[in-house]
């Protein structure tokens, strides 16, 4: 459809198979990179990538889900860091790995995938006010009413 014209543009999170392929379709941003860079520079907002969402229901009955799922997660993204910052036999095929993983801390700092609703709070007040200024919301929300807290449950 863009490469037809059809439409003018497209946000999503895959690459259109017309990009590259078409002389007609390109980046809006070709130094998104740069861009991307730039904006988190200036507003401390990169845009999260996924919510987990659990059944109110499971909630209810076995609250203890969500803190393991919460653990979980932590521990994944630990260990594939961990595993893309070994350099005796790098994992994937990409030549600047390593200055990229370099690149990431100096930019983001420690952890650029913060999890939790604290460490993503400048970037979830954000997103509410997208809400409410594009009128999917009728008025802000309070972002503790929209997640699950973070409990220790002792075994």
């Amino acid at each position: 459809m863009l490469a037809a014209g059809k439409i003018d543009a497209l946000l999503g999170a895959r690459k259109p198979n017309a990009l590259g392929a078409s002389p007609h379709v390109a980046r809006l941003f070709p130094n998104y990179r740069e861009v991307e860079r730039e904006f988190y520079k200036k507003t401390g907002v990169f845009p999260i990538m996924h919510t987990l969402v659990i059944k109110e229901d499971l909630y209810r009955q076995k609250p203890w889900v969500a803190e393991s799922i919460y653990k979980a997660c932590e521990e994944a993204k630990a260990w594939c860091l961990k595993q893309m910052q070994f350099s005796g036999a790098i994992r994937y095929m990409l030549p600047w790995l390593l200055a990229d993983i370099d690149e990431m801390a100096e930019v983001f700092g420690k952890d650029a995938w913060p999890y939790g609703i604290e460490r993503n709070q400048r970037t979830l007040d954000t997103l509410v006010q997208y809400l409410v200024s594009q009128h999917f919301l009728s008025k802000a929300v309070q972002l503790e009413n929209m997640f699950a807290p973070i409990v220790t449950w002792s075994e």
